[in-house]
């Protein structure tokens, strides 16, 4: 406890101070901002003055500044607290920040793996010499002395559950929209929250809205976005054990001073590097014009937006070393042998160099000093158990370990997606008779639309190239998107490939979407509440992870409740016509591609 506040004792009495009222002022003597208000009053019959109070209240809440006393004292406990952790950033990279922070106002759109995002990235930010950001977080954190100390250091704490508080709405709109007009960097998770799976979650588009109708509206044409990839090469075990629990149903634990101090004395060990990447920039205002030219509403351009944001932090993201042992050892579900190891990860290394993609910190994952060195991190963490007593030394995932290892497999999901979509609509051409290109092509394309909801893919054209590049580092059937597919020789590649991944990559996920399903089916053709629904799930779910019927990591309130989205995508989860025939109907498609993933599994066994 003396450890954790020995940076704060002057600007305890900072804390108490008033952050910027004159931009609170500035915002309620708005002619914007007014209207809005007078709008809204009339929306909900009632007075506008009344309305303009409480919106003054909501706006004080938020209010926030950079005071230079509490920023450096926020930045050695920043530092302390990511003690044992190495930031690495591309010199290169944040030589281009600078250089469009000069200009520019920067909206920093990031992955939020951990409650050290934001003591690692924003400091780091100002040390390269970018100008301070604001933050916009979850309220979750507003506890004294953390809430008062951060408002001071740029973070606005936004309140999650606001559906019913249209005033909110409207105040944090208006302050949101003065800092775009103003020219502030701004930074906050496009997920809306931590990821639970380790993978990006699906993207919230609440404060998006307000910034993309901001920077419309004042013509903010030097706005630019900066997709931020944030991984580490280990997570607080502590935090990620919580998270695991709150994916299997678990109330989330509420934060508090009691809970900041346990959380700082699970810091202490070394646990790696955490890295963080940036996509390619977007033009907000460009990008803007040019999805209005296509005719896209308003939704469907802020979707638009979000989604291409998405995708660039993928594309950001490397894959760890952490990520490619994980594959391995949940991939054999047995104890490993180094050797054993290094040949499972290196047929994963050599696609990632085909696909020229990322790997953190430029490391070789066919090092065997590399992997060893990776092993015994995740020995040291508990994710991993050693034996040393017989002949050679094995690693296995610990006991109720699993969904851990998971968590870290799936940061790397993003570039394996498109190779296991590749191999499951191979494998459609293959037992598919008189097939052809289209057959293939078909069944990605239906897969694409299945798995929308959990992974983010290309526009259709770019999804067709990179399809079309598994294809041919798969088969070897060269890049011409005409040449014709011949099925001897795909059967072949399938059954002499050295890395076959749908059933590491998908079938938790389909997994989870059979538990759905099956809930839904059962259901017959009554509606059903979401609430009951995730519940049900829960239960059936882990019966089947015990029957081994499906993954143990498949039993998971955001997996399920991601299924849950696909099903109401198709019209399954309100009272329709033939409701009960469409629900089985999802149940056998669910069930055939379970056989295609495990018809792939007995094709390439992970480990020989």
């Amino acid at each position: 406890m003396t450890d954790m506040f020995r940076f704060l004792p002057f600007p305890l009495a900072a804390a108490l101070t008033p952050t910027d009222s004159v931009a609170v002022s500035h915002v309620l003597e708005s002619d914007e901002f007014s209207r809005a208000a007078t709008q809204l009053a009339d929306q909900l019959g009632r007075d506008a003055a009344a309305v303009t109070d409480e919106a003054a209240v909501y706006l004080q809440e938020m209010a926030a500044a950079h005071l230079p006393l509490v920023v450096h004292a926020w930045h050695r406990f920043a530092a302390w607290l990511v003690r044992g952790f190495q930031v690495v950033t591309d010199p290169a990279e944040m030589a281009a920040l600078n250089d469009l922070d000069r200009n520019h106002a920067l909206i920093f759109l990031i992955s939020h793996r951990s409650y050290l995002d934001q003591f690692a990235f924003p400091p780091r930010l100002v040390q390269e010499g970018i100008s301070p950001t604001y933050g916009l977080a979850g309220a979750n954190l507003d506890f004294f002395p953390l809430g008062p100390l951060a408002r001071r250091n740029g973070f606005i704490h936004v309140r999650r559950a606001s559906g019913d508080m249209p005033v909110y709405r409207m105040s944090l709109r208006a302050l949101v929209g003065r800092m775009v007009d103003q020219g502030h960097n701004l930074v906050w998770s496009i997920e809306g929250g931590r990821s639970r799976t380790g993978k990006l979650r699906p993207p919230r588009y609440g404060l998006l809205r307000y910034v993309t109708d901001a920077v419309e509206s004042v013509g903010a044409e030097r706005t630019v976005v900066i997709p931020v990839s944030i991984l580490y090469d280990q997570l607080p075990l502590h935090e990620v054990k919580l998270m695991v629990a709150e994916s299997r149903g678990l109330p989330k634990r509420p934060e508090n001073v009691r809970w900041l101090v346990g959380y700082a004395r699970g810091l202490r060990h070394p646990l790696g590097r955490i890295y963080l990447n940036f996509g390619t920039p977007v033009p907000l205002y460009d990008r803007l014009i040019a999805l209005r030219a296509e005719g896209l509403n308003d939704r469907q351009v802020v979707e638009r937006v979000a989604l291409d944001i998405c995708h660039r932090i993928n594309r950001a993201t490397p894959v760890s070393a952490t990520a490619a042992v994980c594959v391995a050892m949940l991939g054999a579900d047995r104890a490993l042998t180094l050797d054993e190891v290094c040949a499972t990860v290196a047929p994963l290394a050599d696609y990632l160099r085909a696909r020229k993609c990322p790997i953190a910190g430029g490391l070789d994952l066919t090092d065997r000093p590399t992997v060893a060195r990776t092993l015994d991190d995740l020995v040291t963490s508990g994710v991993l158990s050693c034996y040393r007593g017989g002949a050679a030394t094995v690693w296995g995932i610990g006991d109720d370990q699993d969904l851990i290892a998971a968590v870290y497999r799936n940061s790397a999901t993003h570039v394996l997606v498109m190779r296991a979509i590749a191999e499951l609509a191979l494998l459609t051409f293959v037992q598919t008779p008189g097939a052809d290109n289209r057959t293939a092509w078909d069944a990605a394309l239906a897969l694409r639309e299945l798995l929308k909801f959990d992974f983010f893919f290309a526009a259709r054209d770019e999804f067709a190239a990179e399809l079309w590049n598994e294809f041919a580092i798969m088969t070897g059937v060269g890049h011409d998107i005409d040449a014709p597919l011949d099925p001897v020789e795909v059967s072949r590649c399938l059954q002499n490939s050295g890395l076959l991944v749908a059933h590491l990559v998908l079938r938790p996920f389909v997994d989870a979407y059979r538990v759905v399903a099956e809930e839904l089916s059962a259901a017959g053709d009554h509606t059903v509440d979401d609430q009951q629904l995730l519940v049900r799930c829960l239960r059936l779910g882990r019966q089947w992870a015990l029957q081994h019927r499906i993954t143990e990591e498949s039993v998971s309130g955001e997996m399920f409740s991601t299924a849950t989205k696909m099903a109401r995508h198709r019209g399954l989860v309100e009272s329709a016509r033939e409701l009960g025939q469409r629900r089985r109907a999802l149940v056998a498609e669910l069930d055939d591609l379970q056989r295609s993933i495990d018809h792939l599994v007995r094709l390439c066994p992970v480990v020989a």
